[in-house]
């Protein structure tokens, strides 16, 4: 069953020009020190969540007003085919769906995709593939990444990879593997980390990187995606 943790009522930022709401998904099968939705990480049962039905009663009433709903998380493929239920009553209701996603299920992501569940997707590519299980904290298989980006770019979706920098995790080297692992793609956002609130606390004494450093970052990955900006 579907663990909804949250849920953002009116959004301009998380739909790309679509007044939205945000659905937040509990639980994720990574462990990023610098998370910023640590309260979403573990599906805990002590914990207050909204039901289905809630929400669809929300998003019935707000059907005239908003144009789209986001799944982020947490990791909103681990539930896989009661996601897919649930979007489809969303999609009843005329809504465009965004999904937010790590990666790592690269079959569900497919399916969604395939049965026209979803209209933009939003990835966050970590790190480097040979870095990736230091920065995500847990061992996974890696190629699902690689093959989840391929599956996204051939979508013929409005698509956008992000990654969140910082000094401890990203150089120059690694933007440009990065970069390279995604080359082509249409938007690649690099959001400057933050350490107001973090799944590790030790990262809260991390600093993100300068404007000077963004822009260098910036520069090395157009030289292989269409378009790269910095979030800050």
């Amino acid at each position: 069953m579907l663990k909804i943790g949250g849920l953002q009522k009116v959004t301009l930022l998380d739909y790309p020009d679509k007044l939205a709401a945000t659905i937040f998904t509990q639980g994720c099968n990574f462990r990023c020190g610098f998370c910023h939705n640590p309260e979403l990480i573990e599906i805990n049962a002590d914990t207050k969540t909204l039901t289905e039905e809630e929400v669809l009663r929300f998003l019935d009433k707000r059907k005239n007003v908003l144009e789209g709903v986001c799944f982020t998380g947490g990791e909103p493929l681990l539930y896989k085919d009661d996601l897919s239920k649930f979007i489809e009553k969303i999609k009843t209701l005329g809504y465009l769906i965004k999904l937010d996603t790590n990666g790592t299920d690269p079959q569900i992501l497919k399916q969604l995709i395939d049965q026209k569940l979803i209209d933009f997707i939003a990835m966050d590519v970590k790190t480097s593939l040979d870095n990736y299980e230091e920065v995500v904290a847990t061992k996974f298989d890696v190629s699902t990444i690689k093959a989840s980006i391929d599956i996204i770019m051939a979508s013929g979706l409005e698509y956008e990879f992000r990654t969140t920098v910082m000094p401890r995790y990203h150089s120059l080297e690694t933007i440009e593997k990065i970069a390279k692992l995604i080359k082509g793609a249409n938007k690649y956002y690099l959001q400057n980390f933050r350490n107001t609130k973090t799944l590790n606390k030790d990262f809260q004494n991390d600093l993100g990187l300068t404007e000077q450093e963004l822009e260098k970052m910036k520069n090395i990955a157009l030289k292989y995606v269409k378009d790269c900006q910095i979030r800050k």
